[in-house]
């Protein structure tokens, strides 16, 4: 898969909802009903982050309910990115990019969302065909006004900005023409996981998706 069909796949996903749900999840049982109310609420796109022991346990069992689109975040290496594709996600994201990273998914086929949070990093990935990036850490490198920014020089880049994103701030960053959807995790609170409360977890995840209405 080339970079540019790499940026077509990951806009398509970006595309799908206002808001992209990122997972830690620690047990593997709350993987299925996740997917099922974050999907019923209107978040189809699911990063599940590969920062626990049973997260390619969980992307797999999500891979399995209808109407979802499970992706593998926290890629930080070409196993990472091996493991994430053998378990069934059907895209990645990466805090940031190294070229043996964006290399394994090429090869592996896997649409990535790269990483940058610099002018620098941004053309880096521009200049290899990467038009579809994820800005990040978000608010730490400048909030809203920092995305608006780069939209200047930079006008053919899209972005998800992940990082600090909240359901107050969220509007500041769809409403730029640069930005696709944002990344966050309120959607799926810890607290909320452990008591099984998915029907909370579906009205939070509605809020999320009427920010693009």
């Amino acid at each position: 898969m080339t970079p540019s069909e790499q940026s077509r796949a990951a806009e398509q996903i970006c595309r799908l909802a206002p808001v992209v749900p990122v997972l830690v999840i620690d047990d593997r049982s709350h993987g299925v009903p996740l997917a099922r109310a974050l999907v019923a609420g209107g978040l189809p796109a699911l990063e599940v982050t590969l920062r626990t022991a049973v997260a390619l346990d969980v992307i797999r069992a999500m891979a399995e309910v209808e109407g979802s689109v499970v992706g593998a975040g926290t890629l930080l290496t070409p196993a990472d990115v091996r493991a994430a594709k053998a378990a069934g996600a059907t895209f990645g994201v990466s805090p940031g990019t190294t070229e043996r990273l964006l290399a394994a998914c090429e090869d592996e086929g896997l649409p990535l969302l790269p990483g940058a949070a610099t002018a620098t990093e941004v053309m880096a990935l521009l200049e290899r065909g990467y038009s579809v990036q994820k800005f990040f850490p978000a608010e730490t490198s400048g909030g809203a006004a920092a995305v608006k920014a780069l939209g200047g020089p930079l006008p053919q880049v899209r972005f998800c900005p992940t990082g600090g994103i909240s359901l107050a701030n969220a509007p500041d960053y769809l409403a730029l023409p640069n930005v696709l959807c944002v990344g966050g995790s309120w959607v799926a609170p810890r607290g909320r996981m452990e008591a099984g409360d998915w029907q909370g977890i579906t009205a939070l995840a509605a809020g999320a998706s009427a920010l693009g209405r």
